[in-house]
């Protein structure tokens, strides 16, 4: 269902969809919070990570 999804037509006309629909000058806004979001969800996933390897170690505490 999805594997052509990412071939570079597909891609260029759904780059150009967004352009229409988003402007050239929120686009980039657009871009940037996305990353924004990517980053702190790594963020708080590799948080959460490190938590639970410490809560490994040491079980007699909580993990909050």
């Amino acid at each position: 269902m999805l594997e052509g999804l990412f071939q570079p037509m597909h891609l260029v006309v759904i780059f150009a969809i967004a352009l229409l629909v988003f402007g050239p000058k929120k686009l980039p806004e657009l871009g940037k919070g996305i990353g924004d979001g990517i980053r702190g969800f790594k963020s708080a996933m590799k948080d959460q990570e490190n938590s639970s390897e410490k809560g490994a170690n040491h079980p007699e505490q909580p993990i909050v």
